[in-house]
């Protein structure tokens, strides 16, 4: 695998840890998709190369090493351009995997349901329409109408683009039919007075846990990136006269592809239209201020950013943590530490959503708990 870090001198020294944790999230991924990590290579420039974004000499230290260790794939922490792709690969004899392309696998290889398939589909051939760089003339036809004289026809390239144009069109109709169907049960929800809560977060964060453990539910949970990837949905009682209905979604990371948010936009208004949305956070990462920058970013881009928000420190018990709420001066709470694998501090989560729902219906907020409130950080 090839991290690369590009900018100056100066920033990259401020950067150190960040590229650590960005050389740890790359492995992850190529793990989570089924790839054997045999080599890493560390790339710094001031700015990509056009051609093979890391530099000539850089691709003979690649080849070599991979030659050496016997890599048939080579992944880059960066997203390549087609030519930037297909000049590696001719200089590298061996497949060249961007970050997109990569993220792009493991979403096809996770997705289960119909809407889950249709939606990692349409991103990949969305993406797939921009790696359209070579200009086959083998299929030309040496007229191209009626006549003495013609054009060459139809190239192949041009060929692949309408039939990929043809595709991404019968796919957007197909979801089209399931966005009108789960709007229709969002507003079934609306009129029987539903609170609706969504778990959001950083991938691998423990939303999926954090679901089954308040549900009681069997969703499949793992200690990987991109566990979860079809929303599933389920009824529970925060106590005994409080009622939600929570959401676990998708997970979020730094550099998710456009492609992807764009085709998962039925998915992700979950997000959009709950009443409120548990940001869950990796307490224990020691990249969790970026990883929380980079949900904003995110719930910012797909127009959630308004719904109010509750964060969720999870997996306290990985860094000896006791339960406990963090309060802003105001002494509104902003943030619960709780621990979904052993179910440490879920009383004072549920509290806090019941508070939630007694403030949206306009009822006074009653002290939810008499937890110590804590100075506001980011750190655990």
């Amino acid at each position: 695998m090839v991290s690369v870090a590009v900018g100056r001198p100066e920033a990259r020294t401020q950067a150190t840890v960040q590229r650590e944790d960005a050389r740890a999230e790359l492995r992850a991924l190529a793990v989570s998709a089924g790839l054997s990590v045999v080599g890493d290579l560390a790339v710094r420039r001031e700015r990509p190369d056009p051609a093979l974004f890391i530099g000539s000499g850089k691709v003979i230290e690649l080849g070599e090493q991979m030659h050496a260790l016997g890599a048939g794939v080579a992944v880059f922490d960066v997203a390549l351009s087609p030519v930037q792709q297909r000049n590696l690969e001719r200089e590298l004899g061996a497949y060249a995997l961007d970050r997109t392309g990569l993220i792009l696998d493991i979403f096809s290889q996770r997705a289960k349901s119909r809407e889950g398939r249709l939606q990692v589909e349409l991103a990949r051939q969305e993406h797939l329409a921009t790696r359209l760089v070579r200009g086959w003339s083998h299929l030309e036809r040496q007229r191209g109408g009626l006549g003495k004289t013609g054009g060459p026809g139809e190239k192949q390239i041009e060929l692949d683009r309408r039939l990929i144009g043809v595709r991404v069109k019968h796919l957007r109709a197909q979801l089209k039919t399931l966005h009108k169907q789960r709007r229709t049960q969002r507003r079934a929800r609306v009129r029987r007075n539903v609170f609706n809560v969504s778990l959001v977060g950083y991938t691998n964060a423990g939303k999926s846990t954090l679901f089954n453990a308040l549900t009681g539910a069997k969703a499949y949970a793992a200690d990987q990136l991109f566990a979860t990837l079809d929303t599933t949905s389920r009824r529970c009682f925060i106590s005994p006269e409080c009622e939600v209905v929570l959401s676990d979604t998708v997970g979020f990371i730094r550099g998710l592809p456009h492609e992807l948010v764009a085709a998962f936009k039925s998915t992700l208004e979950e997000s959009v239209d709950a009443d409120l949305l548990l940001h869950v956070v990796d307490a224990a990462s020691p990249a969790r201020a970026t990883q929380m920058a980079e949900v904003q970013r995110v719930l910012s881009e797909i127009g959630a950013d308004t719904v109010p928000q509750l964060v969720v420190f999870n997996k306290i018990d990985q860094i000896e943590r006791v339960p406990a709420v963090q309060r802003d001066p105001c002494a509104s709470m902003i943030a619960v530490y709780v621990s979904a694998r052993s179910g440490a501090g879920f009383d004072l989560l549920r509290a806090q959503i019941a508070a939630a729902i007694r403030a949206s219906c306009n009822e006074p907020a009653q002290a939810a708990d008499a937890a110590l409130a804590i100075p506001i950080s980011l750190t655990a």
